[in-house]
């Protein structure tokens, strides 16, 4: 039994050693693009309903939380799906290093949100860049598993946030602040992708 179980580890730690030398294909450039779609519908619906952010942050925390989850949503529902399709043997290695790259800076990004709602209200409009900066963080973490351009897409998140804290104020929470900086961002990662998935295609 315990031959057994030190054959299982060892399989287990070749497996894992694969998936980290294996470049991830979980991510669907078009879902990622229409992501970066839900954010500037919802810079759309922050310019209708809530027309004075500063005033009800509560309405601006909900829009964009509630992108956030119909985009995260989608986007493991489409990664689950094509992982077991084109990684196969190898997808639930594969998912794992790719939420243990992504989770820290999400979970960051939330704690943060969470302390500087209760503790500092009068400063949420840092959370545009805030959340930015930290999203460029996960990105950046997980270009070591997906295409060397991706790193665009990391520095791009970068000098977004670190420009929307430049020209942000206490009075100002602008829509497009957060729209402009997503929607272009994912747009940016779907192209990767999708130049990434052509390539391999005509290289096949």
């Amino acid at each position: 039994m315990d031959d057994l179980n030190k054959a299982l580890g060892e399989i287990g730690a070749i497996r894992r050693q694969m998936a980290h030398a294996t470049e991830f294909h979980g991510y669907g450039w078009a879902t990622l693009a229409a992501t970066g779609l839900f954010a500037v519908l919802a810079s759309v619906a922050q310019s209708w309903w809530a027309e004075d952010p500063v005033a009800h942050v509560a309405r601006y925390l909900a829009i964009w939380i509630a992108t956030a989850a119909i985009s995260a949503t989608l986007i493991a529902v489409q990664t689950v799906t094509r992982t077991q399709r084109l990684h196969s043997g190898l997808a639930d290695e594969m998912i794992h290093m790719a939420v243990e790259q992504f989770l820290p800076a999400a979970f960051s990004g939330t704690l943060l949100t969470v302390v500087l709602v209760l503790t500092a209200p009068h400063e949420v409009w840092l959370l545009p860049g805030l959340w930015q900066i930290i999203y460029s963080l996960g990105v950046f973490a997980s270009c070591r598993f997906l295409p060397r351009a991706m790193q665009a897409a990391g520095g791009w998140y970068l000098l977004s946030g670190l420009t929307t804290l430049l020209l942000g104020n206490p009075g100002s929470l602008s829509p497009w602040a957060m729209g402009i900086a997503f929607g272009v961002g994912q747009a940016l990662v779907a192209l990767v992708l999708y130049r990434n998935g052509k390539e391999e295609s005509d290289e096949a």
